[in-house]
């Protein structure tokens, strides 16, 4: 990481903020539709990634937040509601291209 990365000025912060708040926004009102598994197996990563990272990070801050407020904030309200209304069990394919996916970044 080059020492730019490590250290980005307030445009950057504040750009990095505005792409963070769009993907949530996309992740959560546009494309909800979108199984955290499919994510996984794409991407490597899901919603419930993006609430640790977040976490992580007020942690790095000296913020204290759990899990369930990160994915609150993430998920832009409760969570558990929204899986409610949005997740589904994964199917034995997914579940099978999951553990493929992963064999195959381990």
């Amino acid at each position: 990481m080059t020492d730019a990365a490590a250290h980005p000025d307030a445009d950057t912060t504040q750009i990095e903020a505005a792409v963070f708040r769009r993907l949530r926004t996309h992740l959560m009102q546009q494309r909800p539709d979108v199984q955290n598994i499919d994510l996984m197996i794409l991407a490597g990563f899901c919603r419930n990634c993006l609430a640790d990272w977040y976490r992580d990070a007020a942690e790095e801050r000296g913020l204290e937040l759990t899990r369930e407020q990160a994915r609150d904030t993430v998920y832009g309200g409760n969570f558990q509601d929204w899986k409610t209304r949005h997740q589904r069990e994964a199917t034995p394919a997914q579940l099978a291209a999951f553990d493929a996916a992963r064999r195959q970044h381990d």
